[in-house]
């Protein structure tokens, strides 16, 4: 696989989602902590771009600014169409409904206890408006084909992970998002799930997702620095 970008430099059109000039500031006792200054990204439709950098440098708000999470100082984010800066909370949760997928770093974060693994992806069809029909193949698209009646209990981590990821991709979201989602797995299941990044990708998805995991960023068709909030020059 050729190195990735350091910036997405796609046209307009090719765009999944795009932020300009990002600002986010945080009050503390301490005084105000800049997380965000004046960040530009742009998300390639039907590519893995990772948010880079280290512990604190901005990485998971720049993910809850795409997310319509977290509210901004300065800027504006496009997603599908809508500024999720300036939208309404109601069009932020419909936009996420919609268009999103979202993935949590806790893998207990991601799936219902009593449901299993292609219930899971059923579910999660049925609130984005799709059809149970594609979770078989999703399963067998993140590797997992044989695992569709288990509950997460019954699942590894990375296991469940990977089902999280397929709940998130069905229905075709404008755009998946993903924080650290290797952080908790030993290095097995963190290749998996590397694995199961690359062939959502090959199936169309788009995924933006933040990691300080170089076996993510070695995955990434393009990839974004960032360094005490601000990107990085290569």
């Amino acid at each position: 696989m050729p190195a990735p970008d350091p910036t997405v430099t796609a046209p307009p059109a090719e765009w999944a989602a795009r932020a300009r000039r990002i600002t986010v500031d945080y009050a503390t006792s301490a005084g105000v902590v800049h997380a965000l200054h004046e960040v530009d990204a742009a998300v390639g439709r039907g590519r893995l771009t990772v948010v880079a950098g280290p512990s604190g440098s901005g990485k998971s708000t720049l993910l809850r600014v795409f997310a319509g999470l977290q509210r901004v100082v300065d800027g504006e984010v496009e997603v599908d169409g809508l500024d999720v800066t300036r939208a309404r909370a109601g069009a932020r949760r419909r936009l996420r409904r919609r268009a999103m997928g979202v993935v949590l770093q806790d893998p207990a974060d991601n799936l219902l206890t009593y449901l299993r693994s292609v219930e899971q992806i059923e579910l999660s069809a049925r609130l984005r408006g799709a059809g149970p029909a594609e979770a078989p193949s999703l399963l067998e698209a993140v590797g997992l084909a044989d695992r569709a009646r288990s509950f997460p209990s019954e699942l590894s981590g990375g296991e469940q992970q990977r089902v999280a990821f397929a709940a998130a991709a069905v229905g075709q979201p404008r755009l998946l998002l993903a924080d650290e989602p290797t952080a908790e797995l030993d290095g097995g299941a963190g290749a998996d799930l590397v694995a199961t990044m690359r062939r959502l990708v090959e199936r169309g998805a788009t995924l933006l997702v933040a990691s300080h995991d170089t076996a993510v960023m070695d995955a990434a068709d393009d990839l974004l620095t960032l360094r005490d909030g601000r990107v990085a020059t290569p």
